[in-house]
Protein backbone atom coordinates (compact mmCIF):
# COMPACT_ATOMS: atom_id res chain seq x y z
CA UNK A 1 0.00 0.00 0.00
CA UNK A 2 1.12 3.50 -0.86
CA UNK A 3 2.47 5.39 2.38
CA UNK A 4 0.71 8.44 3.34
CA UNK A 5 1.42 11.68 1.35
CA UNK A 6 2.56 14.63 3.63
CA UNK A 7 -0.46 17.27 3.26
CA UNK A 8 1.11 20.38 1.60
CA UNK A 9 0.94 24.07 3.22
CA UNK A 10 -1.79 25.03 0.84
CA UNK A 11 -4.29 22.07 2.14
CA UNK A 12 -3.79 22.85 5.44
CA UNK A 13 -4.51 25.83 5.78
CA UNK A 14 -7.37 25.89 3.00
CA UNK A 15 -10.36 28.76 3.77
CA UNK A 16 -8.04 29.90 6.50
CA UNK A 17 -6.78 33.79 6.71
CA UNK A 18 -9.54 34.84 4.07
CA UNK A 19 -12.24 36.59 5.62
CA UNK A 20 -14.99 36.80 3.02
CA UNK A 21 -14.87 33.11 3.45
CA UNK A 22 -15.46 33.18 7.17
CA UNK A 23 -19.10 32.21 7.82
CA UNK A 24 -18.54 32.28 11.61
CA UNK A 25 -16.53 32.37 14.54
CA UNK A 26 -17.81 32.01 17.83
CA UNK A 27 -18.35 30.83 21.57
CA UNK A 28 -22.11 30.78 21.08
CA UNK A 29 -23.58 27.03 20.82
CA UNK A 30 -26.92 28.56 19.58
CA UNK A 31 -24.96 30.00 16.80
CA UNK A 32 -22.90 27.25 16.11
CA UNK A 33 -25.98 25.10 16.13
CA UNK A 34 -27.70 27.31 13.66
CA UNK A 35 -24.51 27.98 11.16
CA UNK A 36 -23.90 24.45 10.64
CA UNK A 37 -27.22 23.62 10.48
CA UNK A 38 -28.05 26.23 7.18
CA UNK A 39 -24.73 24.98 5.88
CA UNK A 40 -25.31 21.50 5.58
CA UNK A 41 -29.09 20.36 7.31
CA UNK A 42 -30.53 20.70 11.16
CA UNK A 43 -29.21 18.22 13.49
CA UNK A 44 -29.06 17.36 17.02
CA UNK A 45 -25.97 18.94 18.96
CA UNK A 46 -24.40 18.71 22.04
CA UNK A 47 -21.61 19.10 23.65
CA UNK A 48 -20.20 15.70 24.82
CA UNK A 49 -17.25 15.74 27.33
CA UNK A 50 -16.01 17.66 30.71
CA UNK A 51 -16.55 21.40 29.07
CA UNK A 52 -19.45 23.12 27.45
CA UNK A 53 -17.59 26.16 26.09
CA UNK A 54 -17.39 26.36 22.34
CA UNK A 55 -14.54 27.70 20.10
CA UNK A 56 -16.19 27.49 16.98
CA UNK A 57 -14.99 28.29 13.34
CA UNK A 58 -16.45 27.30 9.82
CA UNK A 59 -14.84 28.77 6.28
CA UNK A 60 -16.47 27.41 2.93
CA UNK A 61 -16.84 28.86 -0.76
CA UNK A 62 -20.07 26.90 -2.70
CA UNK A 63 -20.42 26.71 -6.56
CA UNK A 64 -23.39 25.63 -7.66
CA UNK A 65 -24.07 21.82 -6.64
CA UNK A 66 -20.90 21.59 -4.44
CA UNK A 67 -19.71 23.29 -1.41
CA UNK A 68 -16.23 22.85 0.71
CA UNK A 69 -15.79 23.26 3.87
CA UNK A 70 -13.27 24.14 6.88
CA UNK A 71 -15.42 22.99 9.92
CA UNK A 72 -13.37 23.12 13.53
CA UNK A 73 -15.48 23.12 16.75
CA UNK A 74 -13.30 23.44 19.74
CA UNK A 75 -14.60 21.62 21.71
CA UNK A 76 -15.87 18.10 22.03
CA UNK A 77 -19.41 17.65 20.21
CA UNK A 78 -22.43 15.13 19.06
CA UNK A 79 -23.45 15.30 16.56
CA UNK A 80 -27.03 13.57 15.14
CA UNK A 81 -27.88 14.89 11.68
CA UNK A 82 -30.04 11.67 11.41
CA UNK A 83 -29.68 10.85 7.18
CA UNK A 84 -28.31 13.40 5.12
CA UNK A 85 -31.21 12.71 2.71
CA UNK A 86 -30.34 14.81 -0.52
CA UNK A 87 -26.20 15.53 -0.22
CA UNK A 88 -22.95 13.14 0.45
CA UNK A 89 -20.50 14.59 2.42
CA UNK A 90 -16.72 13.60 2.67
CA UNK A 91 -14.93 14.83 5.53
CA UNK A 92 -11.37 14.99 5.75
CA UNK A 93 -9.85 15.74 9.03
CA UNK A 94 -6.63 17.74 9.01
CA UNK A 95 -5.92 16.78 12.77
CA UNK A 96 -7.75 15.69 15.71
CA UNK A 97 -10.49 12.62 14.76
CA UNK A 98 -14.12 11.90 14.97
CA UNK A 99 -16.00 9.21 15.90
CA UNK A 100 -18.67 8.36 12.97
CA UNK A 101 -21.14 5.63 13.19
CA UNK A 102 -22.65 5.34 9.23
CA UNK A 103 -25.56 2.77 8.95
CA UNK A 104 -23.71 -0.37 10.30
CA UNK A 105 -20.16 1.03 9.67
CA UNK A 106 -18.28 2.52 12.90
CA UNK A 107 -14.97 4.30 12.24
CA UNK A 108 -12.30 6.81 13.25
CA UNK A 109 -11.62 9.37 10.92
CA UNK A 110 -8.49 11.15 11.12
CA UNK A 111 -5.63 12.63 9.87
CA UNK A 112 -4.94 9.82 8.17
CA UNK A 113 -8.04 8.68 7.01
CA UNK A 114 -11.34 10.73 6.23
CA UNK A 115 -14.89 9.17 5.76
CA UNK A 116 -17.67 9.13 2.91
CA UNK A 117 -20.88 9.86 4.37
CA UNK A 118 -24.21 8.26 2.46
CA UNK A 119 -27.55 10.26 2.27
CA UNK A 120 -29.40 7.09 3.05
CA UNK A 121 -27.31 5.87 6.40
CA UNK A 122 -28.33 6.78 9.70
CA UNK A 123 -25.34 8.88 11.04
CA UNK A 124 -23.81 10.20 14.37
CA UNK A 125 -20.89 11.73 14.54
CA UNK A 126 -18.60 12.61 17.70
CA UNK A 127 -16.04 15.19 17.15
CA UNK A 128 -12.88 15.74 19.81
CA UNK A 129 -12.05 19.01 20.74
CA UNK A 130 -9.09 19.15 18.43
CA UNK A 131 -10.77 17.87 15.01
CA UNK A 132 -9.78 20.57 12.12
CA UNK A 133 -11.56 19.15 8.87
CA UNK A 134 -11.45 19.80 5.61
CA UNK A 135 -15.46 18.64 4.15
CA UNK A 136 -16.90 18.70 0.43
CA UNK A 137 -21.03 18.59 0.62
CA UNK A 138 -22.08 17.24 -3.07
CA UNK A 139 -25.30 17.46 -4.07
CA UNK A 140 -27.17 13.64 -4.43
CA UNK A 141 -28.98 14.57 -7.79
CA UNK A 142 -25.87 16.07 -9.24
CA UNK A 143 -23.61 12.93 -8.48
CA UNK A 144 -26.36 10.44 -9.44
CA UNK A 145 -27.07 12.38 -12.94
CA UNK A 146 -23.35 12.32 -13.49
CA UNK A 147 -23.00 8.65 -12.51
CA UNK A 148 -25.86 7.63 -14.66
CA UNK A 149 -24.25 9.61 -17.65
CA UNK A 150 -20.99 7.77 -17.49
CA UNK A 151 -23.04 4.14 -16.78
CA UNK A 152 -25.76 4.90 -20.01
CA UNK A 153 -28.56 4.06 -17.86
CA UNK A 154 -30.28 5.40 -15.15
CA UNK A 155 -29.44 4.37 -11.41
CA UNK A 156 -31.18 0.96 -10.66
CA UNK A 157 -29.96 1.52 -6.94
CA UNK A 158 -28.86 4.56 -4.80
CA UNK A 159 -25.18 5.01 -4.84
CA UNK A 160 -23.53 3.61 -1.80
CA UNK A 161 -19.78 4.85 -1.16
CA UNK A 162 -17.53 2.60 0.83
CA UNK A 163 -17.64 4.85 4.43
CA UNK A 164 -13.40 4.72 4.65
CA UNK A 165 -11.82 7.29 2.73
CA UNK A 166 -8.19 6.73 2.47
CA UNK A 167 -7.60 10.14 0.81
CA UNK A 168 -4.16 10.81 2.37
CA UNK A 169 -2.91 8.38 0.25
CA UNK A 170 -4.08 9.26 -3.10
CA UNK A 171 -2.04 11.56 -5.11
CA UNK A 172 -5.29 11.34 -7.80
CA UNK A 173 -7.56 12.89 -4.60
CA UNK A 174 -4.65 15.59 -3.43
CA UNK A 175 -3.92 17.14 -6.79
CA UNK A 176 -7.61 17.63 -7.04
CA UNK A 177 -8.25 19.30 -4.02
CA UNK A 178 -5.00 21.06 -3.86
CA UNK A 179 -6.30 22.32 -7.73
CA UNK A 180 -9.77 23.47 -6.16
CA UNK A 181 -8.10 25.30 -3.51
CA UNK A 182 -5.67 27.24 -5.50
CA UNK A 183 -8.37 28.35 -8.02
CA UNK A 184 -10.29 29.29 -5.01
CA UNK A 185 -7.28 31.30 -3.53
CA UNK A 186 -6.29 32.65 -6.43
CA UNK A 187 -8.86 33.60 -8.82
CA UNK A 188 -12.07 33.27 -6.46
CA UNK A 189 -14.45 34.90 -9.16
CA UNK A 190 -13.96 32.07 -11.71
CA UNK A 191 -15.95 29.53 -9.66
CA UNK A 192 -19.13 31.55 -9.53
CA UNK A 193 -18.81 31.78 -13.51
CA UNK A 194 -21.34 28.62 -14.91
CA UNK A 195 -19.04 27.38 -17.48
CA UNK A 196 -16.08 27.01 -15.06
CA UNK A 197 -18.00 25.93 -11.75
CA UNK A 198 -19.74 23.28 -13.98
CA UNK A 199 -16.62 21.65 -15.57
CA UNK A 200 -15.06 22.02 -11.96
CA UNK A 201 -17.90 20.12 -10.36
CA UNK A 202 -17.87 17.27 -12.60
CA UNK A 203 -14.03 16.81 -11.66
CA UNK A 204 -15.01 16.39 -8.22
CA UNK A 205 -17.59 14.06 -8.96
CA UNK A 206 -15.74 12.27 -11.41
CA UNK A 207 -12.84 12.10 -9.16
CA UNK A 208 -14.98 10.25 -6.35
CA UNK A 209 -16.58 7.98 -8.60
CA UNK A 210 -13.38 6.56 -10.21
CA UNK A 211 -11.75 6.70 -6.70
CA UNK A 212 -13.51 5.56 -3.89
CA UNK A 213 -15.13 2.18 -4.02
CA UNK A 214 -18.88 1.58 -4.74
CA UNK A 215 -21.59 -0.18 -5.23
CA UNK A 216 -21.24 0.77 -9.43
CA UNK A 217 -17.13 0.69 -9.51
CA UNK A 218 -16.95 -2.77 -11.23
CA UNK A 219 -19.74 -1.43 -14.18
CA UNK A 220 -18.17 2.10 -14.15
CA UNK A 221 -14.96 0.54 -14.59
CA UNK A 222 -16.20 -1.71 -17.57
CA UNK A 223 -16.86 1.27 -20.23
CA UNK A 224 -20.27 -0.53 -21.02
CA UNK A 225 -21.71 2.46 -22.84
CA UNK A 226 -18.83 2.59 -25.62
CA UNK A 227 -19.42 -0.62 -26.07
CA UNK A 228 -22.49 -1.06 -26.22
CA UNK A 229 -24.45 -2.38 -29.88
CA UNK A 230 -25.79 0.61 -31.79
CA UNK A 231 -29.11 -0.43 -31.36
CA UNK A 232 -29.04 -0.63 -27.53
CA UNK A 233 -27.63 3.04 -27.83
CA UNK A 234 -29.86 3.96 -30.29
CA UNK A 235 -33.18 2.81 -27.80
CA UNK A 236 -31.81 4.51 -24.68
CA UNK A 237 -31.52 7.85 -26.73
CA UNK A 238 -35.00 7.14 -27.80
CA UNK A 239 -36.69 6.47 -24.22
CA UNK A 240 -34.42 9.50 -23.32
CA UNK A 241 -36.68 11.63 -25.68
CA UNK A 242 -39.74 10.23 -25.34
CA UNK A 243 -40.30 8.55 -21.84
CA UNK A 244 -43.43 10.26 -21.27
CA UNK A 245 -45.15 8.30 -24.76
CA UNK A 246 -46.44 4.77 -24.31
CA UNK A 247 -43.99 2.43 -25.42
CA UNK A 248 -43.67 -1.47 -25.77
CA UNK A 249 -41.09 -3.75 -26.57
CA UNK A 250 -42.26 -4.72 -29.96
CA UNK A 251 -41.88 -0.39 -30.52
CA UNK A 252 -38.83 -0.12 -29.69
CA UNK A 253 -37.36 -3.14 -31.44
CA UNK A 254 -38.76 -1.82 -34.55
CA UNK A 255 -36.92 1.74 -33.98
CA UNK A 256 -33.72 -0.28 -33.50
CA UNK A 257 -34.21 -2.27 -36.42
CA UNK A 258 -33.68 -5.43 -34.50
CA UNK A 259 -36.02 -8.33 -33.27
CA UNK A 260 -37.36 -8.02 -29.18
CA UNK A 261 -35.19 -10.99 -28.48
CA UNK A 262 -32.14 -9.33 -29.94
CA UNK A 263 -33.01 -5.87 -28.25
CA UNK A 264 -33.36 -8.03 -24.53
CA UNK A 265 -30.39 -10.00 -24.95
CA UNK A 266 -28.46 -6.93 -25.88
CA UNK A 267 -29.49 -4.70 -22.57
CA UNK A 268 -29.06 -7.95 -20.34
CA UNK A 269 -25.35 -7.83 -21.95
CA UNK A 270 -24.79 -4.41 -21.69
CA UNK A 271 -26.59 -2.96 -18.73
CA UNK A 272 -27.69 -5.73 -17.06
CA UNK A 273 -31.63 -4.79 -17.21
CA UNK A 274 -34.09 -5.85 -20.09
CA UNK A 275 -35.21 -2.19 -22.07
CA UNK A 276 -38.59 -1.69 -19.74
CA UNK A 277 -36.82 -1.40 -16.43
CA UNK A 278 -34.24 1.25 -18.42
CA UNK A 279 -38.07 3.16 -19.38
CA UNK A 280 -39.05 2.51 -15.86
CA UNK A 281 -35.87 4.01 -14.21
CA UNK A 282 -36.22 6.66 -16.84
CA UNK A 283 -39.55 7.44 -16.29
CA UNK A 284 -39.24 7.48 -12.41
CA UNK A 285 -35.98 9.62 -12.61
CA UNK A 286 -38.26 11.98 -14.45
CA UNK A 287 -40.64 11.84 -11.33
CA UNK A 288 -38.28 13.09 -8.96
CA UNK A 289 -36.62 15.94 -10.50
CA UNK A 290 -40.18 17.13 -11.14
CA UNK A 291 -40.92 16.73 -7.02
CA UNK A 292 -37.54 18.30 -6.78
CA UNK A 293 -39.17 21.67 -8.46
CA UNK A 294 -39.82 23.89 -5.43
CA UNK A 295 -42.85 25.57 -6.64
CA UNK A 296 -44.91 22.55 -8.42
CA UNK A 297 -48.17 22.61 -7.58
CA UNK A 298 -49.04 18.84 -9.13
CA UNK A 299 -49.64 16.28 -6.95
CA UNK A 300 -47.06 13.19 -6.35
CA UNK A 301 -49.87 10.89 -7.68
CA UNK A 302 -50.92 13.24 -11.11
CA UNK A 303 -46.96 13.84 -11.45
CA UNK A 304 -46.55 9.80 -11.65
CA UNK A 305 -49.54 9.00 -13.62
CA UNK A 306 -48.18 11.10 -15.80
CA UNK A 307 -44.89 9.78 -16.53
CA UNK A 308 -46.81 6.47 -17.03
CA UNK A 309 -47.27 4.90 -13.31
CA UNK A 310 -51.09 3.87 -12.76
CA UNK A 311 -50.35 1.46 -9.75
CA UNK A 312 -49.41 3.79 -6.95
CA UNK A 313 -48.38 1.34 -4.28
CA UNK A 314 -46.11 -0.51 -6.62
CA UNK A 315 -44.81 3.02 -8.05
CA UNK A 316 -43.78 3.92 -4.82
CA UNK A 317 -42.17 1.01 -3.88
CA UNK A 318 -39.58 1.47 -6.59
CA UNK A 319 -39.21 5.27 -6.04
CA UNK A 320 -38.25 4.69 -2.73
CA UNK A 321 -36.02 1.66 -3.83
CA UNK A 322 -34.45 3.74 -6.63
CA UNK A 323 -34.07 6.61 -4.30
CA UNK A 324 -34.35 5.80 -0.59
CA UNK A 325 -37.22 7.91 0.00
CA UNK A 326 -40.48 8.35 -0.34
CA UNK A 327 -42.04 11.26 -3.54
CA UNK A 328 -44.18 12.69 -0.79
CA UNK A 329 -40.93 12.96 1.31
CA UNK A 330 -39.04 14.57 -1.91
CA UNK A 331 -41.38 17.16 -2.19
CA UNK A 332 -41.86 18.15 1.15
CA UNK A 333 -38.10 18.65 1.05
CA UNK A 334 -38.31 20.44 -2.11
CA UNK A 335 -40.96 22.99 -0.92
CA UNK A 336 -39.63 23.41 2.68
Amino acid sequence: MQSRIPLSPLLANALLNQPNMQVFSSHDMDEVHNKVGEAFKPHRFEPSGSTSTLNSRMHQFSMDQISFHRLKYGAAVEVDPDCLDDFFLLQMPVSGQAEIDCGDCSLISNCQQGVVLNPTQRLRMRYDNECDQLMLRISRQALEQVCSRYLGHSLKHPIEFDCHLDWRRSPVWLHMLEYITQLQKDAPTCLQQPLISRQLEELIISTLLSQQPSNYSQELSRDSRSLAPRHVKKVEEYIEAHAQNPLTPATLAELAGVSVRTLYAGFREFRHMTPMEFLRNVRLQRVRESLQQAHMTQSVTDTAMYWGFSHMGRFSQEYQRLFGEKPSETKRRAQA
